[in-house]
């Protein structure tokens, strides 16, 4: 009976442990904008604040592959936004030009960074201001892990570099 009781114990302790390291986990990688689905790691994502009446926004985040298949980012959709794309930016010539692309591969083991000058997410004709300090919902659609839903907070450039 003594050893059922501190079986018990030893039990619960674990659980309760268990379960508060989970809880703190959350709510780091919440706090962190981290995001984690699956194989994909999803961190650092934030929303460039725009003026007011601007026709779009630009959207950046760094994505790794932690599995052993390539999976590949597909489409964006934002509820702030009449349409969302992936875009890259990349020399033509002498001509820096942004373009839009068909999806974002991600191979085993790699991390791809959206980032300023880049490949980022384009986010065009909002229907509200895109300010620092706001937060929107952002959904990701990857042709393996699916949908991930995600809350990018708006900033300024500074703030994130």
């Amino acid at each position: 009976m003594l050893q059922a009781n501190i079986f018990r114990a030893i039990t619960t302790s674990f659980a309760t442990l268990f379960l508060t390291l989970a809880v703190s986990f959350q709510a780091v990688a919440g706090e962190t904008g981290m995001k984690m689905h699956g194989d994909l790691v999803i961190e650092d994502a934030w929303i460039r604040a725009a003026p007011a009446g601007a026709p779009v926004a630009g959207g950046y985040l760094r994505i790794t592959n932690k599995g052993e298949a390539a999976d590949k980012l597909v489409s964006v959709s934002a509820e702030f936004a009449g349409m969302s794309e992936i875009h890259e930016m990349a020399m033509e010539g002498d001509v820096m030009k942004m373009r839009p692309i068909d999806g974002l591969a991600i191979g085993p083991g790699e991390t791809v960074e959206l980032k300023p000058g880049g490949f980022h997410l384009m986010f065009m004709k909002p229907n509200t201001q895109v300010k620092d300090g706001d937060t929107h919902t952002v959904t990701l659609t990857f042709e393996n892990a699916g949908a991930i839903e995600m809350d990018m907070p708006v900033g300024k450039a500074a703030a994130h570099h």
